[in-house]
């Protein structure tokens, strides 16, 4: 800003005032939503690990994550704390395929994470931008120029070493964390399309039907590839067996298990609530890598996996 001087001669001329450069509300906002999205991330990894280490059934772990988020959504509707969205039959038929690729994105997450360490599951799901770079320009026509193809290169290097490197490294946990990164581009890609679409409807609303629309998703699946595994019902014995592990505390293994129901829907709340703000998928995929470097420094910490210099570099 400039303001008007008075000279000796009597003459105003123009001088320049020294203001501190202002952060714009909305900057402030979606920082405080990445702040929010990060901590909560950070819990929900190590308290879904830590469940899945006694108990491992990732089908049901996922299932009843998305059940919790629904509950959660529920409560906020029926109490009022959030506004209820208008649904229509033209919206829930475009969100089906939404909450399909929603639904493959968490649950290869926790199969993947009941497969390997938390820290390599990130570092495989940190090649998501990747995939959002190459699925924006062929779904959304978005083209992206030549230096941001060329800042992949060291994404998919520092992913490859990491993997060749990894202790735990499995395939069956690799293939998973990639088939994770597939599907939650393509829930991100969508995602975005239809908040541009549905101009009435929010990031936490659009999350609360994704959620809702998964568990009819997710549970008859889960019960077929899990639960009633060879014809015979299985959670009932596995949990038995990891409230035994967890020195027969049947309370103490419950609370790990709302617990990552809990922090698994915050951290997705605030994560649609960046979402909602405008911002592109691409940038929302390296926004998620940023947040796998806490998560893998926090998971390698809590958890003591063994890490190489290569893994660290």
């Amino acid at each position: 800003l400039v303001q008007p001087r008075a000279t000796a001669s009597g003459v105003s001329n123009p001088a320049p005032t020294i203001n501190a450069a202002a952060v714009s509300p909305k900057t402030l906002k979606v920082g405080s939503y990445v702040a929010g999205w990060y901590v909560f991330n950070i819990v929900f990894n190590i308290l879904n690990k830590s469940c899945l280490n006694v108990f491992p059934a990732p089908w049901f772990l996922a299932t009843f994550q998305l059940c919790a988020s629904a509950t959660f959504m529920v409560v906020m509707w029926m109490t009022g704390i959030q506004k209820r969205p208008q649904v229509s039959k033209e919206l829930l038929v475009a969100l089906i395929p939404v909450a399909f690729w929603h639904t493959v994105g968490h649950v290869s997450a926790c199969v993947a994470f009941s497969q390997v360490a938390v820290s390599f599951t990130h570092v495989v799901k940190s090649a998501e931008p990747v995939l959002s770079v190459i699925l924006s320009q062929v779904l959304l026509k978005e083209v992206y120029p030549v230096y941001v193809w060329a800042s992949l290169v060291p994404i998919v290097a520092g992913c490859s070493l990491a993997a060749v490197n990894e202790v735990s490294f499995a395939w069956s946990g690799f293939n998973n964390a990639m088939i994770s990164n597939l599907g939650m581009v393509m829930r991100n890609i969508y995602s975005k399309k239809y908040l541009d679409q549905f101009k009435s409807l929010d990031g936490i609303n659009l999350f609360a039907l994704l959620s809702i629309i998964s568990v009819f998703i997710t549970l008859p699946a889960a019960l077929f590839v899990e639960g009633f595994k060879g014809g015979v019902y299985q959670w009932g014995a596995m949990a038995d067996a990891a409230t035994a592990n967890l020195g027969g505390d049947f309370v103490v293994f419950m609370r790990l298990i709302v617990g990552s129901g809990v922090f698994y829907h915050l951290y997705n709340q605030f994560s649609y609530m960046v979402l909602g703000q405008g911002i592109s998928p691409v940038s929302f995929s390296v926004a998620n890598v940023l947040k796998r470097v806490s998560v893998v420094v926090s998971s390698i910490i809590f958890f003591a996996n063994p890490v190489s210099p290569l893994n660290w570099a």
